[in-house]
Protein backbone atom coordinates (compact mmCIF):
# COMPACT_ATOMS: atom_id res chain seq x y z
CA UNK A 1 0.00 0.00 0.00
CA UNK A 2 1.34 3.33 -0.77
CA UNK A 3 1.29 7.12 0.63
CA UNK A 4 0.16 9.68 -0.73
CA UNK A 5 3.41 11.82 -0.78
CA UNK A 6 3.31 16.27 -0.90
CA UNK A 7 5.54 18.84 -0.13
CA UNK A 8 5.77 21.58 2.44
CA UNK A 9 2.29 23.72 2.22
CA UNK A 10 0.65 22.03 -0.64
CA UNK A 11 -3.11 20.92 -0.31
CA UNK A 12 -4.72 17.88 -2.08
CA UNK A 13 -8.26 16.49 -2.27
CA UNK A 14 -9.11 14.67 0.67
CA UNK A 15 -10.38 11.44 -1.74
CA UNK A 16 -6.81 11.40 -2.87
CA UNK A 17 -5.18 10.62 0.33
CA UNK A 18 -4.95 7.03 0.81
CA UNK A 19 -7.17 4.95 2.80
CA UNK A 20 -6.78 1.52 4.25
CA UNK A 21 -7.75 -1.46 7.17
CA UNK A 22 -6.01 -0.78 10.70
CA UNK A 23 -3.49 -3.46 9.61
CA UNK A 24 -1.78 -2.38 6.46
CA UNK A 25 -1.93 1.80 8.77
CA UNK A 26 -0.33 -0.05 11.24
CA UNK A 27 2.31 -1.61 9.24
CA UNK A 28 2.77 1.24 6.67
CA UNK A 29 3.52 4.18 9.06
CA UNK A 30 5.77 2.13 11.53
CA UNK A 31 7.65 1.00 8.96
CA UNK A 32 8.15 4.81 7.48
CA UNK A 33 9.30 6.35 10.70
CA UNK A 34 13.14 5.86 10.63
CA UNK A 35 14.80 4.83 14.29
CA UNK A 36 17.68 7.10 12.82
CA UNK A 37 15.14 10.53 12.58
CA UNK A 38 15.39 11.09 8.98
CA UNK A 39 11.64 10.43 9.19
CA UNK A 40 9.15 11.43 11.61
CA UNK A 41 6.01 12.03 12.77
CA UNK A 42 4.54 15.68 12.07
CA UNK A 43 1.07 14.80 13.08
CA UNK A 44 -1.52 11.79 13.71
CA UNK A 45 -4.89 12.95 14.65
CA UNK A 46 -8.42 11.72 14.37
CA UNK A 47 -11.67 13.69 13.24
CA UNK A 48 -15.25 12.30 13.43
CA UNK A 49 -17.26 10.25 10.25
CA UNK A 50 -20.39 9.11 10.71
CA UNK A 51 -20.00 7.07 13.69
CA UNK A 52 -16.17 6.09 13.29
CA UNK A 53 -13.29 8.33 13.47
CA UNK A 54 -11.38 8.84 10.36
CA UNK A 55 -7.52 8.62 11.58
CA UNK A 56 -4.59 11.03 9.22
CA UNK A 57 -1.33 10.11 9.48
CA UNK A 58 1.45 12.53 8.26
CA UNK A 59 5.02 11.16 7.91
CA UNK A 60 8.00 13.74 6.89
CA UNK A 61 10.78 12.43 5.22
CA UNK A 62 13.67 15.19 5.47
CA UNK A 63 16.00 13.69 3.71
CA UNK A 64 13.79 13.37 0.48
CA UNK A 65 11.67 16.66 1.77
CA UNK A 66 7.70 15.01 1.21
CA UNK A 67 5.22 13.70 3.47
CA UNK A 68 3.79 11.42 3.62
CA UNK A 69 -0.21 10.80 3.94
CA UNK A 70 -2.30 7.97 4.63
CA UNK A 71 -5.92 7.77 6.59
CA UNK A 72 -7.62 4.58 8.73
CA UNK A 73 -11.16 4.45 9.28
CA UNK A 74 -11.78 2.77 12.65
CA UNK A 75 -14.71 2.10 15.04
CA UNK A 76 -14.50 3.71 18.64
CA UNK A 77 -15.70 0.61 20.11
CA UNK A 78 -13.14 -1.63 19.30
CA UNK A 79 -9.55 -2.24 20.40
CA UNK A 80 -6.54 -1.60 18.34
CA UNK A 81 -2.47 -2.35 18.28
CA UNK A 82 -1.33 1.43 19.23
CA UNK A 83 1.82 2.21 17.09
CA UNK A 84 3.36 2.84 20.58
CA UNK A 85 3.68 0.01 22.15
CA UNK A 86 6.72 -0.31 18.69
CA UNK A 87 7.97 3.29 18.22
CA UNK A 88 7.45 5.61 21.51
CA UNK A 89 7.37 8.63 19.36
CA UNK A 90 3.76 7.99 18.36
CA UNK A 91 3.00 7.81 22.28
CA UNK A 92 1.32 11.14 22.62
CA UNK A 93 -0.75 11.26 19.16
CA UNK A 94 -2.14 8.35 20.43
CA UNK A 95 -3.07 9.40 23.88
CA UNK A 96 -5.16 12.47 22.28
CA UNK A 97 -6.72 10.40 20.06
CA UNK A 98 -8.19 8.17 22.56
CA UNK A 99 -8.41 11.09 25.12
CA UNK A 100 -10.81 12.85 22.40
CA UNK A 101 -12.77 9.81 21.04
CA UNK A 102 -12.21 6.74 23.40
CA UNK A 103 -10.39 4.73 21.16
CA UNK A 104 -8.57 2.50 23.33
CA UNK A 105 -5.41 0.14 22.74
CA UNK A 106 -4.47 -3.27 23.15
CA UNK A 107 -0.80 -2.59 24.40
CA UNK A 108 -0.06 1.16 24.69
CA UNK A 109 2.06 1.57 28.22
CA UNK A 110 -0.21 3.91 29.64
CA UNK A 111 -3.35 5.68 28.22
CA UNK A 112 -3.07 9.00 30.14
CA UNK A 113 -5.03 12.19 29.59
CA UNK A 114 -3.17 14.88 27.38
CA UNK A 115 -5.12 17.70 27.82
CA UNK A 116 -8.84 17.68 29.45
CA UNK A 117 -10.43 18.99 26.61
CA UNK A 118 -13.64 20.21 27.24
CA UNK A 119 -14.75 17.71 24.46
CA UNK A 120 -12.83 14.84 25.63
CA UNK A 121 -14.75 11.06 24.93
CA UNK A 122 -14.54 10.28 28.78
CA UNK A 123 -15.43 13.30 31.11
CA UNK A 124 -14.54 11.02 34.30
CA UNK A 125 -11.02 11.60 33.53
CA UNK A 126 -10.15 14.80 35.33
CA UNK A 127 -7.40 16.71 37.08
CA UNK A 128 -8.56 15.75 40.31
CA UNK A 129 -7.57 11.93 39.67
CA UNK A 130 -5.15 12.21 37.56
CA UNK A 131 -2.95 8.78 37.76
CA UNK A 132 0.32 10.16 38.81
CA UNK A 133 2.99 7.48 38.90
CA UNK A 134 4.20 6.72 42.52
CA UNK A 135 6.66 4.23 44.17
CA UNK A 136 6.09 2.62 47.31
CA UNK A 137 8.99 3.36 49.52
CA UNK A 138 9.64 4.47 53.09
CA UNK A 139 13.24 6.22 51.74
CA UNK A 140 11.47 8.18 48.51
CA UNK A 141 9.24 11.29 49.10
CA UNK A 142 7.42 12.86 46.40
CA UNK A 143 7.74 16.99 45.64
CA UNK A 144 5.10 19.09 43.97
CA UNK A 145 5.17 22.31 41.86
CA UNK A 146 2.59 24.43 40.68
CA UNK A 147 0.21 24.37 39.03
CA UNK A 148 0.37 28.05 40.16
CA UNK A 149 3.51 29.14 39.88
CA UNK A 150 5.47 32.21 40.91
CA UNK A 151 5.03 35.11 38.04
CA UNK A 152 2.66 35.22 35.04
CA UNK A 153 3.01 31.87 33.31
CA UNK A 154 0.55 29.26 33.01
CA UNK A 155 -0.54 26.39 35.11
CA UNK A 156 1.14 23.49 34.97
CA UNK A 157 1.83 20.64 38.04
CA UNK A 158 5.19 18.87 38.38
CA UNK A 159 5.71 15.84 40.45
CA UNK A 160 9.24 14.48 41.15
CA UNK A 161 9.92 11.47 43.10
CA UNK A 162 13.48 11.64 45.20
CA UNK A 163 15.51 10.11 46.92
CA UNK A 164 17.21 13.30 49.07
CA UNK A 165 17.91 15.64 47.12
CA UNK A 166 17.80 13.39 43.63
CA UNK A 167 15.61 13.45 41.18
CA UNK A 168 14.58 10.05 40.09
CA UNK A 169 11.37 10.84 38.41
CA UNK A 170 9.21 13.45 36.72
CA UNK A 171 6.00 13.68 35.74
CA UNK A 172 4.48 16.85 34.04
CA UNK A 173 0.92 17.38 34.78
CA UNK A 174 -0.56 19.82 31.52
CA UNK A 175 -4.17 20.63 31.25
CA UNK A 176 -5.29 23.30 32.77
CA UNK A 177 -6.66 25.78 30.94
CA UNK A 178 -7.87 25.73 27.55
CA UNK A 179 -9.22 27.89 24.80
CA UNK A 180 -10.63 25.33 22.74
CA UNK A 181 -8.94 27.63 19.56
CA UNK A 182 -9.22 24.33 16.68
CA UNK A 183 -12.72 24.60 17.33
CA UNK A 184 -12.77 27.99 17.09
CA UNK A 185 -11.14 28.27 13.49
CA UNK A 186 -14.60 25.90 12.50
CA UNK A 187 -17.09 28.86 13.51
CA UNK A 188 -17.74 31.22 10.45
CA UNK A 189 -15.63 34.34 11.16
CA UNK A 190 -13.46 36.62 8.80
CA UNK A 191 -10.56 35.73 7.93
CA UNK A 192 -9.02 38.37 10.19
CA UNK A 193 -10.25 36.83 13.10
CA UNK A 194 -8.95 33.52 12.14
CA UNK A 195 -5.31 34.90 11.21
CA UNK A 196 -5.88 36.94 15.25
CA UNK A 197 -6.50 32.56 16.32
CA UNK A 198 -3.14 31.73 14.97
CA UNK A 199 -1.18 34.69 16.75
CA UNK A 200 -2.88 33.75 20.11
CA UNK A 201 -1.90 30.24 19.94
CA UNK A 202 1.37 30.82 21.69
CA UNK A 203 2.00 34.19 22.93
CA UNK A 204 6.13 33.81 22.48
CA UNK A 205 5.32 32.55 18.92
CA UNK A 206 3.08 35.11 17.36
CA UNK A 207 5.40 34.64 13.59
CA UNK A 208 5.27 30.93 13.80
CA UNK A 209 2.02 30.00 14.07
CA UNK A 210 0.74 33.55 12.00
CA UNK A 211 3.02 31.87 9.19
CA UNK A 212 1.96 28.36 9.41
CA UNK A 213 -1.89 29.44 8.97
CA UNK A 214 -1.07 32.22 6.27
CA UNK A 215 0.35 29.06 4.52
CA UNK A 216 -2.05 26.69 4.99
CA UNK A 217 -5.07 29.41 4.07
CA UNK A 218 -2.77 29.99 0.72
CA UNK A 219 -2.61 26.89 -0.45
CA UNK A 220 -6.13 26.14 0.64
CA UNK A 221 -7.02 29.07 -1.87
CA UNK A 222 -3.74 28.11 -4.82
CA UNK A 223 -2.34 31.37 -3.83
CA UNK A 224 1.07 32.27 -4.37
CA UNK A 225 3.41 34.47 -2.24
CA UNK A 226 5.41 37.54 -4.09
CA UNK A 227 8.76 37.95 -3.21
CA UNK A 228 8.06 40.77 -0.71
CA UNK A 229 5.65 38.72 1.53
CA UNK A 230 8.21 35.96 1.35
CA UNK A 231 10.66 38.55 2.97
CA UNK A 232 8.72 40.19 5.31
CA UNK A 233 8.28 36.21 6.99
CA UNK A 234 11.25 35.39 6.68
CA UNK A 235 12.72 38.42 8.35
CA UNK A 236 10.17 38.29 10.84
CA UNK A 237 10.85 34.83 11.87
CA UNK A 238 14.43 35.01 11.74
CA UNK A 239 13.71 38.24 14.39
CA UNK A 240 11.41 36.47 16.71
CA UNK A 241 14.22 33.43 16.70
CA UNK A 242 16.86 36.51 17.90
CA UNK A 243 14.67 38.07 20.23
CA UNK A 244 13.22 34.43 22.39
CA UNK A 245 16.97 33.39 22.32
CA UNK A 246 18.13 36.25 23.77
CA UNK A 247 15.69 36.45 26.03
CA UNK A 248 16.34 32.79 27.24
CA UNK A 249 19.75 33.46 27.62
CA UNK A 250 18.98 36.00 30.24
CA UNK A 251 16.78 33.92 31.73
CA UNK A 252 19.25 30.85 31.83
CA UNK A 253 21.90 33.79 33.52
CA UNK A 254 18.86 35.09 36.01
CA UNK A 255 18.25 31.10 37.15
CA UNK A 256 21.95 30.43 38.50
CA UNK A 257 22.12 33.69 39.93
CA UNK A 258 24.30 35.34 37.16
CA UNK A 259 23.19 38.61 37.36
CA UNK A 260 25.27 40.21 34.81
CA UNK A 261 24.32 38.36 31.87
CA UNK A 262 20.49 38.58 33.18
CA UNK A 263 20.72 42.13 32.99
CA UNK A 264 22.83 42.45 29.23
CA UNK A 265 20.85 39.52 27.52
CA UNK A 266 17.42 41.24 29.15
CA UNK A 267 18.66 44.49 27.75
CA UNK A 268 19.40 43.34 24.29
CA UNK A 269 16.32 41.75 23.73
CA UNK A 270 14.73 45.51 23.68
CA UNK A 271 15.58 46.78 20.86
CA UNK A 272 15.09 44.01 18.41
CA UNK A 273 11.11 43.66 19.85
CA UNK A 274 11.30 47.37 19.89
CA UNK A 275 11.78 47.23 16.07
CA UNK A 276 9.09 44.82 15.63
CA UNK A 277 6.86 47.98 17.09
CA UNK A 278 8.52 50.56 14.86
CA UNK A 279 7.55 48.00 11.64
CA UNK A 280 4.09 46.73 12.36
CA UNK A 281 3.07 48.71 15.28
CA UNK A 282 3.28 45.46 18.27
CA UNK A 283 6.84 44.66 19.68
CA UNK A 284 5.29 40.68 19.45
CA UNK A 285 4.81 41.36 15.99
CA UNK A 286 0.60 40.73 16.16
CA UNK A 287 -0.96 42.05 13.29
CA UNK A 288 2.28 41.49 10.69
CA UNK A 289 1.57 38.21 8.72
CA UNK A 290 -1.58 37.88 7.08
CA UNK A 291 -2.82 35.27 4.13
CA UNK A 292 -2.34 36.60 0.59
CA UNK A 293 -1.34 40.09 2.56
CA UNK A 294 1.83 42.20 2.74
CA UNK A 295 0.40 44.73 5.48
CA UNK A 296 3.83 46.44 6.28
CA UNK A 297 5.87 45.89 3.43
CA UNK A 298 9.71 45.61 4.33
CA UNK A 299 11.17 49.15 3.16
CA UNK A 300 14.34 50.10 2.13
CA UNK A 301 13.57 52.67 5.64
CA UNK A 302 13.19 49.47 7.76
CA UNK A 303 16.40 47.73 6.33
CA UNK A 304 18.31 50.74 6.96
CA UNK A 305 17.13 50.95 10.31
CA UNK A 306 17.21 47.23 11.18
CA UNK A 307 21.27 47.13 10.31
CA UNK A 308 22.18 50.19 12.60
CA UNK A 309 20.23 47.92 15.60
CA UNK A 310 22.05 44.87 14.29
CA UNK A 311 25.00 46.84 14.14
CA UNK A 312 24.77 47.57 17.76
CA UNK A 313 23.49 44.56 19.21
CA UNK A 314 26.21 41.87 17.83
CA UNK A 315 29.45 43.47 19.45
CA UNK A 316 27.55 43.75 22.86
CA UNK A 317 26.07 40.37 22.27
CA UNK A 318 29.82 38.63 21.32
CA UNK A 319 31.21 40.81 24.12
CA UNK A 320 28.45 39.30 26.80
CA UNK A 321 28.68 35.58 25.16
CA UNK A 322 32.45 35.70 26.00
CA UNK A 323 31.79 36.70 29.50
CA UNK A 324 29.26 34.10 30.40
CA UNK A 325 30.87 31.19 28.39
CA UNK A 326 34.64 31.47 29.65
CA UNK A 327 32.83 32.09 33.54
CA UNK A 328 33.44 28.88 35.70
CA UNK A 329 31.05 28.85 37.99
CA UNK A 330 28.28 29.47 34.81
CA UNK A 331 29.73 26.53 32.95
CA UNK A 332 29.70 24.38 36.43
CA UNK A 333 25.83 24.81 36.34
CA UNK A 334 25.55 24.37 32.39
CA UNK A 335 27.56 21.42 32.03
CA UNK A 336 26.44 17.84 32.09
CA UNK A 337 23.52 19.08 33.72
CA UNK A 338 19.96 18.06 32.76
CA UNK A 339 21.38 15.88 29.84
CA UNK A 340 18.64 14.01 27.45
CA UNK A 341 20.88 11.28 25.11
CA UNK A 342 20.82 11.16 21.37
CA UNK A 343 19.05 7.95 21.74
CA UNK A 344 16.14 9.06 23.85
CA UNK A 345 15.63 12.34 22.18
CA UNK A 346 15.17 10.05 18.80
CA UNK A 347 12.53 7.87 20.62
CA UNK A 348 10.60 10.10 21.54
CA UNK A 349 10.52 12.17 19.00
CA UNK A 350 11.90 15.28 19.97
CA UNK A 351 11.43 18.29 17.68
CA UNK A 352 13.45 21.78 16.87
CA UNK A 353 15.89 22.93 19.54
CA UNK A 354 15.57 20.48 22.13
CA UNK A 355 16.46 17.30 19.30
CA UNK A 356 19.54 19.49 17.58
CA UNK A 357 21.37 19.77 21.19
CA UNK A 358 20.83 16.03 21.31
CA UNK A 359 22.56 15.31 18.00
CA UNK A 360 19.17 14.80 16.64
CA UNK A 361 19.49 17.15 13.23
CA UNK A 362 15.79 17.96 12.76
CA UNK A 363 15.00 21.43 11.12
CA UNK A 364 12.53 22.27 9.04
CA UNK A 365 14.26 25.27 7.60
CA UNK A 366 16.66 22.61 6.06
CA UNK A 367 14.33 19.37 5.32
CA UNK A 368 11.47 21.03 4.13
CA UNK A 369 12.18 24.68 3.03
CA UNK A 370 10.03 27.28 1.70
CA UNK A 371 9.76 30.81 0.47
CA UNK A 372 13.38 32.54 0.88
CA UNK A 373 14.51 29.75 2.86
CA UNK A 374 15.52 27.80 -0.16
CA UNK A 375 17.75 30.64 -1.12
CA UNK A 376 19.25 31.02 2.09
CA UNK A 377 20.38 27.01 1.90
CA UNK A 378 20.00 27.11 5.56
CA UNK A 379 22.24 24.39 7.43
CA UNK A 380 21.32 23.56 11.27
CA UNK A 381 23.56 23.69 13.96
CA UNK A 382 23.54 20.46 15.91
CA UNK A 383 25.01 20.26 19.49
CA UNK A 384 25.34 16.12 20.55
CA UNK A 385 25.72 16.55 24.59
CA UNK A 386 22.44 17.14 24.89
CA UNK A 387 23.12 19.20 28.32
CA UNK A 388 21.74 22.58 29.56
CA UNK A 389 25.21 23.97 28.10
CA UNK A 390 24.02 22.72 24.95
CA UNK A 391 20.69 24.58 25.09
CA UNK A 392 22.62 27.63 25.82
CA UNK A 393 24.92 26.91 22.99
CA UNK A 394 22.46 26.56 20.70
CA UNK A 395 20.51 29.63 21.53
CA UNK A 396 23.78 31.88 20.94
CA UNK A 397 24.87 30.27 17.68
CA UNK A 398 21.53 30.61 16.49
CA UNK A 399 20.86 34.72 17.43
CA UNK A 400 24.87 35.19 15.22
CA UNK A 401 23.14 32.73 12.71
CA UNK A 402 19.97 34.40 12.14
CA UNK A 403 22.24 37.77 12.32
CA UNK A 404 24.25 36.71 9.27
CA UNK A 405 20.95 35.54 7.35
CA UNK A 406 19.19 39.06 8.22
CA UNK A 407 22.06 41.09 6.73
CA UNK A 408 21.92 39.29 3.25
CA UNK A 409 18.41 39.51 2.84
CA UNK A 410 18.07 43.14 3.54
CA UNK A 411 21.29 43.92 1.38
CA UNK A 412 19.07 42.75 -1.79
CA UNK A 413 15.27 43.95 -0.93
CA UNK A 414 12.83 42.46 -3.96
CA UNK A 415 11.39 44.43 -6.20
CA UNK A 416 7.71 45.60 -4.87
CA UNK A 417 4.85 42.83 -6.35
CA UNK A 418 1.12 43.93 -6.11
CA UNK A 419 -1.06 41.53 -4.07
CA UNK A 420 -2.91 39.15 -6.49
CA UNK A 421 -6.30 38.65 -3.63
CA UNK A 422 -7.56 35.61 -2.23
CA UNK A 423 -9.99 33.08 -3.73
CA UNK A 424 -12.42 31.22 -1.82
CA UNK A 425 -10.59 27.77 -0.72
CA UNK A 426 -11.13 24.91 -2.30
CA UNK A 427 -13.65 22.21 -1.55
CA UNK A 428 -12.89 18.97 0.40
CA UNK A 429 -9.04 19.67 0.22
CA UNK A 430 -6.17 18.49 2.98
CA UNK A 431 -3.22 21.41 3.36
CA UNK A 432 -0.86 21.06 5.67
CA UNK A 433 1.82 23.66 6.42
CA UNK A 434 5.49 23.60 8.62
CA UNK A 435 7.12 26.11 9.79
CA UNK A 436 10.45 25.75 11.99
CA UNK A 437 9.67 28.33 14.97
CA UNK A 438 12.44 29.28 17.33
CA UNK A 439 10.85 26.17 19.40
CA UNK A 440 10.65 24.07 16.51
CA UNK A 441 8.74 22.39 14.24
CA UNK A 442 5.29 23.62 14.23
CA UNK A 443 2.34 22.18 12.00
CA UNK A 444 -0.91 23.40 10.65
CA UNK A 445 -3.44 21.07 9.13
CA UNK A 446 -6.86 21.92 7.48
CA UNK A 447 -9.59 19.77 6.35
CA UNK A 448 -12.53 22.03 4.26
CA UNK A 449 -15.59 20.86 3.59
CA UNK A 450 -18.16 21.04 0.04
CA UNK A 451 -18.67 24.51 0.23
CA UNK A 452 -14.67 25.14 1.34
CA UNK A 453 -15.58 25.57 4.88
CA UNK A 454 -13.25 24.32 7.34
CA UNK A 455 -14.28 21.23 8.61
CA UNK A 456 -11.13 20.41 10.86
CA UNK A 457 -8.00 22.08 11.61
CA UNK A 458 -5.29 20.84 13.73
CA UNK A 459 -2.34 22.66 15.60
CA UNK A 460 0.82 21.16 16.79
CA UNK A 461 3.25 23.15 18.79
CA UNK A 462 6.94 21.69 18.99
CA UNK A 463 6.21 21.71 22.38
CA UNK A 464 3.60 18.65 22.33
CA UNK A 465 6.84 16.72 21.62
CA UNK A 466 9.05 18.45 24.05
CA UNK A 467 7.81 18.20 27.45
CA UNK A 468 8.62 14.71 27.76
CA UNK A 469 12.31 15.52 26.87
CA UNK A 470 12.46 17.79 29.94
CA UNK A 471 10.60 15.17 32.09
CA UNK A 472 13.78 12.99 31.21
CA UNK A 473 16.40 15.29 31.14
CA UNK A 474 16.11 16.02 35.57
CA UNK A 475 16.74 12.14 35.83
CA UNK A 476 19.39 11.80 38.65
CA UNK A 477 20.06 15.40 38.53
CA UNK A 478 19.89 17.70 41.50
CA UNK A 479 15.74 18.95 42.76
CA UNK A 480 17.95 22.32 42.50
CA UNK A 481 19.22 22.16 38.92
CA UNK A 482 14.92 21.96 38.07
CA UNK A 483 14.88 25.49 36.95
CA UNK A 484 17.63 25.38 34.68
CA UNK A 485 16.61 22.70 33.05
CA UNK A 486 13.27 23.75 32.27
CA UNK A 487 13.99 27.24 31.16
CA UNK A 488 16.41 25.66 29.09
CA UNK A 489 13.84 24.11 27.05
CA UNK A 490 11.64 26.65 27.44
CA UNK A 491 8.50 24.80 26.49
CA UNK A 492 4.91 26.10 25.95
CA UNK A 493 1.85 25.46 28.23
CA UNK A 494 -0.45 27.32 26.04
CA UNK A 495 0.85 25.54 23.34
CA UNK A 496 -0.04 22.34 24.70
CA UNK A 497 -3.64 23.25 26.15
CA UNK A 498 -4.57 24.97 23.03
Amino acid sequence: MQTLQIKNNQSVPVSEIPGMDYGAFFDLNTGLVDRKSQRHCVNYFGIPDGGRILLFCCIADDDEQIIHLSSCRVNPTQKYASFTARLFCFEKFEREIHENFGINYSDHPWLKPVRYAFDRADKSQTIANYPFYSIDSEELHEVGVGPIHAGIIEPGHFRFICNGEQILHLEIQLGYQHRGIEKLYLKPQKLSQLATLAENITGDTVVGHSTAFAQVWESLCGFETTPNMDLSRIVALELERIAIHTGDLSAACTDIAYQLGSSVYGRLRTPIVNFMQEWCGNRLSKGLIRPGQDRFPFTQELADRLSSILDIFEPDFTEMNKQLFSLPSALSRFERTGVVSVADAASIGVVGMAARTSGVNRDIRSSHPTGLYNEIRHEAIVKHHGDVYSRVQLRKNEVIQSIGYLRRLIAGLPVKTENIGLKSPSSNMFALSLVEGWRGEICHCAITGTKGELIHYKIKDPSFHNWLALALSVRNNEISDFPICNKSFNLSYSGHDL
